[in-house]
């Protein structure tokens, strides 16, 4: 659908897309007397964006014929407790790749967690062994966001080779993950990446010269139209919970882009929500059915 010169980047669509790949594939493997795979989630105290994130990843692994489990701690869990789960989920042979929800309590060091899981059940993409891997080029499981990213760069058939690709933000999650995926020669890749930060000087200027505008700073609407160039394509990672007193949850998702403002100068932009969200989730299934059947590591 197009609207005023600029085209929404639909992540819905498009995750409704692989998720019907994905469904097949499972399908299949039941029909053939194989494992159905299966995802754990850990989740640490009731943080209300985590407890939503978490119930539309079991919701997502129902919808596609994955078995899950959840398993949930209060707050005061002790770091030592939760490496010990870690430890569990690791030995168990019915478990093909499983998340420990972040941000994790302050007393619990969520790299030690990180750390602790094995790399080969790693569905999040966040052990260093695939973080490593990633950055080499070679198979790995994909921190779920910036495979996302990728997949729908894929879909609208996003040039990218030879832009410049800006990523407003450098955390392990996102900005220097999606960075290392952007440099990759590959398709979408083969980008000039400059990654900003809250120390980095000249930001706007840096921003204007962005054909790839990839916002991940966890700023509600950081990003105003006298940051952005012509024709530029808008990737807006953010999802920071505000009150609002017209949705019944009494809070509304806003990502790091002012979009009303910024979309008019784009070519290609994401909404939020319904852009990159719906895609984090399913390429999370993506990296759970691949490590069912061992495609990545055997």
């Amino acid at each position: 659908m197009e609207m005023k010169g600029y085209k929404p980047m639909d992540g819905k669509f498009v995750a409704e897309k692989i998720k019907k790949e994905i469904s097949g594939e499972v399908e299949d493997i039941k029909k053939a007397g194989g494992k159905q795979p299966c995802l754990a989630a850990v989740l640490v105290g009731h943080d209300g964006g985590s407890e939503t994130y978490v119930a539309s990843k079991i919701r997502t692994c129902e919808e596609l014929g994955f078995k899950s489990l959840l398993i949930r701690y209060e707050e005061d869990v002790t770091e030592e407790e939760l490496l010990k789960k870690v430890n569990e989920l690791n030995k168990d042979a019915d478990i093909d790749g499983f998340i420990v929800q972040l941000p994790l309590p302050k007393h619990i060091s969520s790299q030690k967690v990180i750390e602790a899981i094995d790399y080969r059940k790693d569905v999040d993409g966040f052990h260093p062994v695939n973080l490593g891997r990633m950055s080499l080029g070679l198979t790995c499981f994909k921190p779920a966001t910036p495979a996302g990213i990728m997949e729908l760069l894929k879909h609208y058939e996003i040039e990218t080779k030879g832009k410049h690709c800006v990523v407003l933000g450098r955390s392990n999650i996102v900005g220097k993950p999606v960075a290392m995926l952007m440099i990759q020669k590959t398709y979408p890749g083969d980008c000039t990446v400059t990654i900003c930060h809250s120390r980095t000087e000249y930001i706007k200027e840096i921003c204007l010269q962005a054909d790839i505008l990839i916002a991940a700073l966890g700023s509600p609407e950081y990003v105003k139209a006298d940051m952005v160039k012509k024709d530029a394509v808008v990737i807006d990672v953010g999802t920071t919970r505000m009150p609002s007193s017209v949705t019944k949850s009494g809070y509304k998702l806003t990502g790091d882009v002012s979009f009303n403002e910024v979309a008019p100068k784009c070519r290609y932009i994401t909404p939020v929500p319904g852009g990159v969200g719906p895609m984090t989730i399913v390429m999370l299934m993506k990296n759970t059915l691949l490590a069912a059947k061992k495609e990545i590591y055997r």
